[in-house]
């Protein structure tokens, strides 16, 4: 004997299935673990600081406004000598972000220091611009020619020191810093130049004494 049972499309079937639908969709929000969407996309950062900040000036339109607008903008001349005070202490202290890139680097710094913890002759070599320069305007001729030959002899002397200095710095430096790539002629040159300036007037400023151990 067949039992009569109801089919799974009847309309009470459906109307089941559709409270049980709604009643996962309004369960839906009570889900820690799911978040309603804002319906519009995430600004970048760079438009909403613009917004922020409100609309960007205008451009000058002319060079007079370009002129006045740079003025405006300027600091002061007390801001300036302000910063040119700083920044000229910072590269007599050694500050490598302020100096220039010749300037920079350990191995630069041990340089300084190997050179300034000597005298040499080669910190005659502006004085020794300066008797030349006499000896071309004095009008005598037995006092040029004297001049001229001591300036000859302590020139070359200075190459020889030059020489003689560029060759010991750079074994040094290579001897301190061996996993550096140091060029002998870079480094003699470097040497030489600061050598050849008065130790009152080198930049950066001397760190290490006269006589020190380098």
């Amino acid at each position: 004997m067949r039992f009569l049972r109801r089919s799974d499309d009847s309309p009470a079937s459906a109307s089941v299935d559709t409270d049980e639908a709604e009643g996962t969709q309004e369960k839906k929000p009570l889900d820690p673990r799911w978040t309603q969407g804002k319906g519009r996309p995430t600004p970048k950062r760079r438009d909403a600081e613009t917004k922020r900040r409100g609309p960007a000036p205008p451009p000058p339109k002319t060079q007079r406004e370009a002129a006045r607008l740079a003025k405006a903008n300027r600091p002061s001349k007390d801001e300036r000598r302000a910063q040119a005070a700083e920044r000229r202490a910072r590269m007599d202290a050694g500050d490598d972000r302020v100096l220039l890139p010749r300037d920079r680097g350990p191995v630069k710094a041990y340089i300084r220091d190997v050179v300034d913890s000597r005298p040499h002759l080669m910190g005659l070599f502006m004085p020794l611009a300066v008797v030349v320069l006499i000896s071309v305007l004095l009008p005598i001729p037995a006092v040029q020619q004297y001049l001229s030959l001591f300036s000859l002899v302590v020139l070359f002397v200075m190459v020889v020191e030059g020489v003689t200095l560029g060759m010991r710095v750079t074994k040094q430096a290579r001897a301190k810093f061996p996993d550096e790539q140091i060029s002998g002629l870079g480094t003699g040159w470097y040497a030489f130049t600061r050598a050849s300036q008065i130790r009152k007037l080198r930049v950066p400023k001397p760190r290490v004494q006269r006589g020190a151990q380098v």
